[in-house]
């Protein structure tokens, strides 16, 4: 049985994480377990920011955006000294495991804990829904809702003034937000990373639209694929004489991390959270908790890295059957 844990939250925050970290206090405190918060990430643990999780600390934080533990990126994490390092003061302060919210960066510092004897468990925290051995990671569907709805907002303006839109959007290498959102939002392009854009099929997506008398158009654009000003140069360059409307460039940036978590993700969070206190403390290890086919799973740490899930086929067949662009596959 275990008798004291700890919560890190590391790399880039994601709504859903402050739900998650309550889910593993309260679990914590059914199972008479001390629980931990260390904040700022795994620099956290080096500077001894050490803070009890109790029911009165996570009191209402179900419903805040980010993460009341703070987080940061620690580059010197990923050398074995400080991965030693690191067991060494956890082991100090008797935390006999460590659970990780984070992305793919932050799961790696985790497997490499782990590969190092300590008990670690990872839960999947990232806007771009890019881990394998899972269908959904915790923050997913609260950035998608903030970007459709901002994506609703520009087609209001772009419709008065008869525009067309390039909007930016996060992701990094997974073109999931962009695709995602675009369907959603009812937008006619999608240029995601995965896929291989062709620019005369996308001008003539757009000129078509401007015959029918549509009055706005908008192209989603992964930042894994190009910055969305480059594809408006792009655009612009080779739409000289076809394209008889304007263009305008919007990048939603952080607004997309903000909001506060959606239903989806804090009851998301709340079930990977309390999974992950019941499995580590009936031995399991190693692994990172994930959503397969409606239930919690556990994926070895060692078998997400470097691993990247592919977009859903479905979504794929069902943007081109709506009258989407969204291009080729890259490996065709």
């Amino acid at each position: 049985m275990l008798k004291r844990i700890a919560v890190i939250t590391s790399g880039g925050d994601s709504p859903g994480m402050n739900p998650a970290i309550r889910a593993i206090a309260r679990t914590g405190v059914s199972l008479g377990i001390d629980v931990v918060g260390i904040q700022n990430g795994y620099q956290g643990i080096f500077d001894r920011e050490f803070m009890p999780l109790g029911v009165i600390e996570v009191s209402g934080r179900i419903r805040d955006a980010g993460t009341i533990l703070s987080t940061s990126r620690c580059l010197h994490f990923k050398e074995e000294k400080s991965q030693l390092q690191a067991i060494d003061i956890l082991q100090k302060e008797n935390i006999q495991a460590l659970l990780v919210l984070g992305g793919d960066g932050s799961l790696a510092g985790a497997a490499a804990l782990s590969k190092h004897g300590f008990r670690v468990l990872g839960l999947p925290c990232s806007i771009d829904n890019d881990l394998s051995g899972t269908e959904m990671s915790i923050g997913v569907d609260s950035c998608l809702n903030t970007v459709v709805h901002l994506i609703d907002m520009i087609k209001a303006t772009a419709a008065s003034h008869n525009r067309c839109f390039v909007i930016e959007v996060m992701g990094r290498n997974q073109g999931y937000l962009a695709l995602m959102s675009a369907i959603a939002s009812g937008s006619q392009i999608a240029v995601i990373p995965e896929f291989r854009y062709d620019m005369d099929k996308i001008i003539e997506n757009l000129t078509r639209r401007r015959l029918r008398r549509h009055n706005n158009s908008v192209v989603v654009v992964a930042e894994g694929a190009c910055s969305g000003q480059e594809f408006m140069n792009r655009l612009l360059e080779a739409g000289k004489n076809k394209l008889d409307q304007e263009v305008r460039l919007t990048v939603l940036g952080h607004l997309q991390r903000g909001s506060a978590p959606t239903f989806s993700d804090r009851f998301l969070a709340t079930r990977m959270g309390e999974f992950a206190v019941l499995a580590l403390n009936q031995g399991e290890h190693g692994s990172m908790v994930g959503l397969l086919r409606n239930r919690m799973n556990l994926t070895d740490l060692q078998e997400i890295k470097g691993h990247r899930p592919p977009l859903p086929a479905d979504a794929i067949r069902l943007a081109r059957n709506l009258g989407m662009e969204v291009g080729i596959p890259t490996e065709a």
